[in-house]
């Protein structure tokens, strides 16, 4: 367009630092939506089944429900934060393909000292040799990959109802 705008060229001549003085801030009111971030929406007819750990609100983490990863690695001056994290990491990935499909619950990592104790729910969908043989081959595998000794232990449910804690 060939058309010129008489104040966009004044805007133009006048010094860069006058036009950048001039602008202002936007700003809008608080809407506070974020009281909603990590919980569940309720349905109409309350049908969506929910566990413990899943009712939980984000917030209450540390008062009604725990952390899945226990480590004094984040302490102040503390070493080894990423290998920790890294580690936590590679063991969920580990644990969901080798018991795939039998993980009821989510995995929990507890670290005592030099010992990794690593808590979860399974199905009774295996027979108990092929479930002891899993635990064994878990706590083998994972001792020799971290160079710590892992004990794996188990609560077993028979189906998904045993583990709901209520419907939204």
């Amino acid at each position: 367009m060939s058309v010129c705008n008489p104040n966009r060229m004044l805007l133009l001549k006048q010094p860069i630092r006058s036009w950048c003085m001039r602008r202002a801030i936007q700003t809008t009111s608080v809407t506070n939506k974020n009281l909603r971030a990590g919980q569940y929406k309720s349905t109409i007819h309350r049908t969506k089944p929910l566990t413990y750990e899943e009712t939980q609100q984000p917030f209450k983490i540390g008062a009604t429900k725990s952390w899945n990863s226990w480590n004094t690695s984040n302490l102040h001056e503390e070493g080894r934060a990423s290998e920790t994290t890294t580690e936590d990491m590679f063991i969920r990935k580990f644990m969901g393909g080798t018991w795939h499909r039998l993980l009821a619950s989510e995995v929990i990592i507890k670290r005592r000292h030099n010992m990794i104790i690593i808590a979860c729910l399974v199905f009774q969908a295996v027979p108990p040799r092929k479930m002891y043989f899993l635990s064994g081959y878990t706590e083998e595998l994972l001792s020799t990959f971290l160079n710590c000794p892992v004990k794996v232990e188990l609560q077993t449910v028979k189906d998904k109802k045993d583990i709901i804690f209520k419907y939204i």
